[in-house]
């Protein structure tokens, strides 16, 4: 792969909203070469008997059954709040 230039890491970080300075992107264009190096020696692994994954552990559903169950009573909730009325929650008003 070639080698990414200054000027290709300034039009990425200005496609970003990134402002940089020559220097960074100068560090920047020879960091991301080196990285881009390395992903490339990837391509040099034998991976014929080895089979596709997303995912490099095997994922499983671990949420619970949505099953409804017995809530707060509203006395004991109530203790909480700072002011009501008629048995619900008091709040400013934000409309006029």
């Amino acid at each position: 792969m070639a080698k990414l230039t200054k000027e290709e890491v300034k039009h990425v970080a200005h496609l970003a909203r990134l402002a940089i300075t020559e220097e960074e992107a100068e560090k920047f264009a020879e960091q991301l070469g080196k990285i881009t190096d390395f992903a490339e020696q990837l391509n040099e692994l034998d991976t014929t008997n080895v089979e596709p994954t997303s995912h490099v552990l095997p994922l499983v559903n671990v949420l619970r059954e949505d099953v409804a169950g017995q809530g707060l009573a509203r006395e004991k909730m109530m203790l909480n709040v700072k002011e009501q009325e008629a048995g619900q929650v008091k709040v400013p008003s934000i409309l006029d």
